[in-house]
């Protein structure tokens, strides 16, 4: 399953930079989005991945019994998920005031207006 998901992973990767060195500006939201997910995948992969059930430890133990599922890469991810929504937010409103003023999402022409 990890070989699986390092060539899922890789994918993203390289569509995520590819979508970002396009000249559209929704491109590259786009590619960043993509990027996002392809780190979040692979840090999630990189902690494992074990189906076991939730590290709830029974009184008197040190460790749970069994396999248990990572909770730290899950807790990273999801705050990745989150903090990853609200720059995606951010950037959908500041490429439609962008559009308004310049009228183009090419960034070669929104280079043009700075003179």
């Amino acid at each position: 399953m990890e070989i699986a998901m390092a060539f899922v992973i890789g994918g993203l990767y390289a569509a995520a930079i590819y979508m970002m060195l396009r000249r559209s500006i929704v491109k590259l939201v786009i590619g960043l989005v993509l990027l996002s997910n392809a780190a979040n995948l692979l840090i999630f992969t990189a902690a494992g991945l074990t189906r076991g059930a939730p590290p709830l430890i029974n009184v008197g133990d040190v460790l749970p019994p069994g396999p248990s599922a990572d909770p730290l890469a899950q807790a990273l991810i999801l705050t990745a998920i989150v903090i990853g929504f609200g720059v995606l937010a951010f950037a959908v409103v500041l490429i439609h005031r962008a559009y308004e003023v310049v009228g183009a999402d090419d960034m070669d022409k929104m280079k043009d207006t700075d003179t």
